[in-house]
């Protein structure tokens, strides 16, 4: 095929499509929207049931009572250890880091702070039970009440831990 042919073909090639184009103006339906594609009306979404969770297994209630006692007993170990504590912290403050006074009411703070543990362990295993029962779409409120008790606790701890820390560096 020769240049001339192709150039032919081409111009033939133009021709035909501008001629088809020029063509297409009747031959074809309209693009707008027609009466009967309007959306009218209104669509209202159902309502749903309410949730209402599972109540709690009575395996699950057992031993969040356990976790509570635990903890509780744990809090009252604690207090009556920080009351025995509070002396000893007492002879040591304003002594010389270092000083034998200093040390003892350095073990005697991080006997303190073992015993809080056992509570902080209780709260992390009611903390799974919570966490267990929210994600299964159990009830946890009961959970969730005595994660705040226990939680109170450990902050109370907390606050005594601290103003004995206070006291021993004053």
């Amino acid at each position: 095929m020769s240049k001339a042919d192709i150039s032919r073909a081409a111009v033939l090639a133009v021709v035909l499509l501008a001629s088809g184009c020029a063509s297409a103006q009747g031959d074809y339906p309209s693009l707008a929207v027609r009466e009967n594609e309007r959306v009218t009306g209104s669509l209202d979404a159902p309502t749903a049931p309410p949730f209402v969770p599972a109540p709690a297994t009575p395996a699950t209630l057992e031993s969040l009572g356990e976790l509570t006692a635990t903890a509780s007993m744990a809090h009252q170990a604690f207090l009556a250890e920080a009351n025995a504590v509070t002396p000893v912290v007492s002879r040591a403050s304003g002594s010389a880091v270092g000083s034998d006074a200093w040390a003892q009411a350095q073990v005697a703070i991080a006997g303190l702070e073992s015993r809080r543990s056992v509570a902080m362990i209780a709260l992390a295993d009611i903390d799974r039970l919570y966490v267990d029962a929210v994600t299964n779409g159990s009830e946890a409120g009961q959970i969730a009440d005595s994660r705040a008790i226990v939680s109170n606790q450990i902050g109370e701890q907390d606050a005594q831990i601290a103003a004995l820390l206070g006291r021993l560096t004053q």
